[in-house]
């Protein structure tokens, strides 16, 4: 990982960018306090050393029909390099996982957010495709029955 200092007007742009990433360059200037060049530069150095990824648009999964929202803890038989990476692979094949962790302090060996339409369709994704992933010997599902909190921001006040 590239260690960059980040200043107050650093943090004052992520916060900005991670609001409204579609925000004009002379917009972003105005609200940070600096002229357009300066701030263009800022930004470009926060993309080269890897502190901003990518930018993305978030969408209403209500409104496009992804109701359900299945919290999946998955078990492995043997915890060996190669079964996690056909897992891994597997699995980032599928679009409904949005999320996937490796996670400790569980039974479970991941802990993956998968969005569909209804319970139909998880059905068919859970025996259909999950299942069967060579390694896959326990599945453990929850289902969200309201989000409380849905963020997308990174908190930065710890900078």
């Amino acid at each position: 990982m590239i260690q960059t200092h980040l200043d107050r007007t650093d943090k004052k742009i992520l916060i900005e960018l991670q609001n409204n990433a579609r925000i004009s360059n002379l917009e972003l200037a105005e609200l940070v306090g600096l002229s357009a060049t300066p701030c263009a530069r800022r930004v470009k150095r926060l993309e080269d050393c890897g502190i901003i990824q990518r930018h993305v648009t978030l969408l209403d999964e209500t409104l496009l029909g992804l109701s359900l929202t299945a919290l999946i803890s998955i078990s492995m038989d043997r915890h060996t390099p190669e079964r996690f990476a056909n897992f891994e692979e597997q699995i980032s094949q599928f679009p409904e996982i949005i999320e996937c962790s490796i996670v400790t302090g569980q039974s479970a060996d991941y802990l993956l957010k998968a969005m569909l339409p209804d319970m139909a369709r998880y059905e068919e994704f859970l025996l259909g495709r999950l299942t069967k992933i060579d390694g896959v010997t326990g599945v453990h599902s929850s289902f969200v029955l309201r989000k409380v909190i849905n963020r997308a921001n990174l908190p930065l006040n710890h900078l």
